[in-house]
This record gives structure tokens, sequence and C-alpha cells, in this order.
């Protein structure tokens, strides 16, 4: 059994004060050099119409070179052009600062509808990975939207649809290579269900959520011949089990808990 322990996650609802995160390196724990704790860090500002965000993810570890501290940084610049709201982002990793991935999103909440373009940006170019679009309306007492997303390398097509009416929702997605749909009912105020299938290979997964009660929740996750998946929500607490399906038997669990600590 392979346990990858998220110890503490410190998070605080004032800017610029950091968090922390400590977790067992490489999912093995060997005394205080397994652990591998992390601090991040963002702050916030406004700038004429621009809201400005930055961010850093630093290792927390003692050593002499400083240079492998950083393991990623980020920026956000966001402003409002008429009726749409526009974003742009920049995550730029250690192992590669001579690129940046940037996420571009603008939202037009009057006409429901919003644009999303992930890039590459570097000293050697910079290209667009996909675009997504979606559109929402309303049918009856429900929501419905399509969002297409087009792979500007493959120029393939992927579509999904999203239907939500309250304690039934509905989502479909179609490419070139499968097809699948998932239902989620409510059925109680304790109890969701959610079974779905891919139509061309025939994968087919269940899922259920329970409600236990003082923020407490166990969503399980069954998909016949890959897995059995758990997640036990229990106030700040969280635990994911992994338990790989091996013919009919379970070979081995993975397992990772977290805990949020606020300052």
């Amino acid at each position: 059994m392979k346990f990858a322990l998220f110890a503490i996650l410190a998070s605080t609802a004032y800017a610029g004060r950091p968090s922390l995160s400590i977790q067992v390196r490489d999912g093995n724990f060997n005394g205080l050099d397994g652990l591998d704790p992390s601090l991040t860090w963002s702050s916030a500002t406004t700038s004429g119409d621009y809201d400005l965000e930055v961010g850093v993810d630093v290792a927390a570890r003692p050593t002499a070179d400083l240079a492998s501290l950083p393991r990623s940084a980020w920026g956000k610049a966001s402003r409002s052009f008429g009726a749409w709201g526009v974003s742009a982002r920049a995550d730029v990793q250690r192992n590669d600062l001579n690129s940046a991935d940037i996420e571009v999103n603008a939202n037009n909440e009057n006409d429901d509808v919003s644009l999303k373009m992930f890039a590459n940006a570097g000293s050697s170019g910079s290209s667009i990975n996909s675009i997504q679009a979606t559109k929402g309306f309303t049918s009856g007492d429900a929501r419905v939207t399509v969002s297409p997303t087009i792979d500007m390398g493959t120029k393939d097509v992927n579509v999904d649809i999203g239907y939500d009416a309250g304690k039934t929702n509905v989502e479909v997605n179609a490419s070139k290579d499968e097809q699948s749909i998932k239902v989620s009912q409510q059925i109680d105020d304790d109890n969701r269900v959610a079974p779905s299938i891919a139509l061309r290979s025939g994968k087919m997964a269940v899922e259920w959520e329970r409600n236990l009660g003082d923020d407490n929740s166990l969503t399980t996750t069954l998909r016949p011949n890959e897995s059995v998946d758990m997640e036990w929500k229990d106030s700040a607490w969280t635990a994911n089990i992994n338990m790989p399906i091996d013919g009919n038997s379970i070979s081995g669990a993975n397992v990772s808990v977290k805990r949020e600590v606020n300052f």
C-alpha cells in the first residue's frame, strides 16, 4: 500500500499570507527526509482598470541551492470591456523558464457566452493549443450548455453538452474517438447516484455520493475491471483511496490524506 500523506494544507482568508503543504516525497516516508513541504503565496492588487494577481510555489526545505527552491510562478490580469470580463494568466515552471502556459478567458454573463483559449509562449515562439466556446440557455426549468472545443494542432473538435435541472444533471461528451454520457440524479437529501457509459468502448462507471451529516460525505466510484475510488470529506479533512481491480480482486490501494488549516 502506497501512502501519499498531505499532512498539512494551510490556507488563509487574508491576502498576501502564505499557505504551507506537507506531503510524503514520491509516496515513501523515511523520517523527515521523506517529507516534501512546499510554500505557496499569492497577492492581488489593482492598477487602473486592471485587477492583478501573482503567485509562487516554493519548496520549503533547507538547502544551499536557493535556485532550486522555486517550483512555479504565475501572474494574472483581469478587466472588463463593456459586458465582457476578460482575464489572461501565465504559468511558468522551474524546469522550463523559457516558456509559459497561457490561458485567456472572456465571459459575457448577459448573453451567457464564454470563450477560453489555451496557448504556449516562449523564446522559441508561440502557439495556440485549443479554443473553447460555451453558450448557455434556459429550457423550461433547466439550464443547457453547449461547449465545442477545437484542438488547433489536430483540428479535432470535441463537444460537451450539459443539462442541469436541479436534481437531475446530464453530461454528454462527443469526440472523434469516443462518445460518453453521464446522468446524475439526486435521489434524496443524502444520496446522489451518477452512472456513466462510453458508447464506443463500452466502459461504464457508477458514482455514489452519500451525505453523512455534519459536513461529512463519502463518494464512491466503481469502474468495472479498472478501479474503485473513494473520497471521504470530513470538515477540514479529505481522504482519497484508489483501489485498482485485477480481474475479480483488488490489487493493493493508494491512499492520500489532506487537511486544511485556517490561520
